[in-house]
């Protein structure tokens, strides 16, 4: 979602990795993520991570647990854990959800790629989902499969740390959407205690068409407020 960030817009092109607990940061040229806590172990900072990228390019930071090609260090890790990208865990032809974890049945697959279609009809934005379970996973590769933009979202869903809600935003998306609204949807529907109850694939269509109803609502100082 990682594919997880808040302060000021910049203007350059990016895309901001949300996780759960706050404070969220926005991803840049230089980067620290914020310490995250869980239920079943104390908080773990991570820290010094410096992502170089061109100008126009787009930049991503993504969590050990999505591990999309960037090395991850930081205090609580003996080594250093480095991002994966095997282009191989593709498949063959474009799909708006990939699910490399076997959480979604057919039909849930099929009624998500339907939803998210008629999300990029209506508002020209790109939602694109990956459920996984690190380190398998197709990693950074995903960025060139997608296209990802400014305009894109993508939404790993990665149980690895705790909560199952990650999302990278780009810029675009960044602009119209209040960064709270990731944190608080990570924090009603990706919590371990609803997966764990619900299910992975009920915290994914859940996320889904909370995030359709946000994208559909008018731009302002109130959208996005509640989490529907």
């Amino acid at each position: 979602m990682a594919f997880m960030h808040l302060h000021h817009h910049l203007p350059s092109p990016s895309l901001s990795f949300f996780r759960p607990s706050p404070p969220v940061f926005r991803s840049s040229f230089r980067f620290s993520p914020p310490s995250f806590s869980f239920p079943s172990q104390k908080c773990t900072d991570f820290s010094n991570w410096l992502l170089h990228f061109p100008k126009k390019s787009l930049s991503f930071a993504f969590s050990g647990a999505l591990a999309l090609g960037i090395a991850l260090s930081g205090v609580g890790f003996a080594d250093a854990k480095v991002g994966v990208n095997k282009p191989e865990l593709l498949p063959k032809e474009f799909t708006s959800v990939i699910d490399v974890a076997g959480f979604l049945s057919d039909g849930q697959e099929i009624r998500l790629k339907q939803e998210i279609a008629n999300i990029e009809k209506d508002t020209g934005y790109k939602l694109r989902v990956l459920a996984q379970n690190y380190p398998l996973t197709p990693g950074l590769a995903i960025k060139d499969f997608w296209k990802v933009d400014d305009r894109t979202i993508v939404f790993v869903a990665d149980p690895t740390f705790g909560n199952i809600l990650n999302f990278n935003v780009g810029a675009t998306v960044d602009l119209d959407i209040p960064r709270s609204f990731w944190s608080r949807l990570a924090g009603k529907y990706g919590n371990i205690f609803y997966w764990k109850e619900k299910g992975e694939d009920a915290s994914i269509e859940s996320a889904v068409m909370a995030i359709s109803n946000c994208l559909r609502e008018p731009v302002g100082p109130n959208n996005c407020s509640e989490i529907k």
